[in-house]
């Protein structure tokens, strides 16, 4: 049984929270339900406090929870200390549904004015957000961002919903249903012990790299790095030292993670390869470029010169590089790479497997417009020497912890290493 923190705020979706307790209470957790002043204005105080037989935090500054020793598990005349402190020291979980746009951005910019959000940053617990909007509001840049933020945090988020909305659109943005979101719930407090990872080094890469073709232009690609950061995120968050190398991105860093940028290929060919024999695992999820320009120009190429022939040179194959260490299984003893292809996915993936010396190859189809370079969501394909495992579409932030928790089974026979250089 869980102690979990259910967040309500000022949405039309609020009247389904109700259902979400019940559904959290019929798995044997215990809620504690903490509304913002808006959310009141949907839903009752009195309805959450009537079916989870706990008083509802509506207020900051409650009278007389604030003096004492205590703990947030008893009754509010019992919890003593201050008050969210108590809370967050104590809860196993804080879900927030609905969460809107108010309620993300200031998770994302650290703003800390009301109970909620003061229980957000005193929180160590695993934190997992359901955003309810209207369309246009989600797709707002400034939200996108401000979710973007909270994913390389390692915040959970479980994607809204499309369909008629109370603003009378139809589109992105109802809040899911609650069975979903107490299932991803379940599933987060059921797979991702924060500490077991603990003692373990892990290298990720992500991002794209640039090949300057002249000081202003170079040859690149679409990877946006999500995928990488939000590797990043979750295997920091289970207690992993985590060192992420990573081309040009606009994401903001992970949590405690160690963040090396990069630009080109040869940047991030020397920086993982003098942090290799350090790490238990290295995961190359970023999207190196294959060519690079053999001889780039000192000053801008000109237009008016007529066209202009550029000489491609392959670049290193880093994946392949480290498959082909000598005794690899002692310096690097969990390889995975990725596999981004637009036909016969994993034939593809399964020779690169082979070839590359590797543990697992992480295959997607990046043709489809919902998954692979520059979105939020991802579908892939898992494919080992075991054999062949499907990962449907969901948000990359859920793809990343299904291909950590393979990561945490290949690494189980895998002996502690002494730290090498970490420069």
């Amino acid at each position: 049984m869980a102690f979990i923190a259910l967040g309500v705020t000022g949405g039309i979706g609020a009247y389904k929270a109700v259902e979400i307790v019940r559904g959290l209470q019929k798995n044997g957790h215990e809620v504690v339900t903490v509304m913002t002043r808006s959310a009141e204005k949907f839903v009752g105080a009195l309805t959450f406090e009537a079916i989870t037989r706990r008083a509802v935090i509506t207020d900051q500054f409650m009278a007389g929870a604030n003096a004492g020793p205590g703990s947030a598990r008893g009754t509010p005349a019992e919890w003593g200390g201050v008050e969210h402190i108590a809370i967050a020291s104590t809860i196993d979980l804080l879900l927030v549904a609905p969460a809107t746009a108010n309620i993300i951005g200031k998770f994302a910019n650290g703003l800390a004015d009301d109970f909620l959000s003061s229980l957000y940053t005193a929180t160590r617990a695993p934190v997992m957000i359901a955003p309810a909007m209207n369309t246009n509001m989600f797709e707002h840049p400034a939200v996108a961002k401000n979710l973007e933020t909270l994913i390389a945090r390692g915040v959970h988020v479980v994607a809204p919903g499309s369909g008629y909305l109370a603003c009378g659109w139809i589109g992105k943005g109802r809040l899911a249903e609650p069975e979903d979101v107490v299932a991803a719930a379940e599933q987060l407090l059921r797979t991702t012990p924060s500490s077991s990872l603990a003692g373990r080094r892990v290298l990720i890469t992500a991002g794209p790299t640039f090949e300057d073709i002249d000081p202003v232009r170079f040859v690149g690609n679409r990877s946006s790095g999500r995928m990488g950061y939000a590797l990043a995120a979750e295997a920091s968050r289970r207690g992993a030292s985590v060192t992420l190398i990573t081309g040009p991105t606009h994401l903001p860093p992970p949590h405690g993670v160690l963040v090396v940028k990069v630009r080109s290929a040869a940047d991030m060919h020397a920086a993982v390869m003098a942090r290799a024999s350090s790490q238990h695992a290295i995961i190359m999820a970023a999207a190196v470029a294959d060519y690079t320009p053999a001889a780039p120009a000192s000053t801008k190429l000109k237009k008016d010169e007529g066209p202009v022939t550029i000489t491609l040179n392959r670049t290193t194959d880093i994946l392949g590089e480290l498959g082909k260490l000598p005794s690899r299984a002692q310096k690097v003893p969990v390889l995975i790479g990725f596999a981004a292809e637009t036909n016969d996915v994993v034939a593809y993936a399964t020779a690169k497997l082979r070839q590359k010396g590797a543990d697992l190859i992480v295959a997607n189809d990046v043709s489809r417009a919902d998954a692979g370079f520059d979105v939020e969501t991802n579908a892939v394909t898992l494919v080992s020497a075991g054999g062949t495992e499907e990962i449907p579409l969901q948000a990359k932030h859920a793809v990343a912890a299904r291909i950590v928790d393979r990561l945490e089974q290949f690494l189980i026979a895998v002996p502690e290493k002494d730290a090498r250089v970490e420069a």
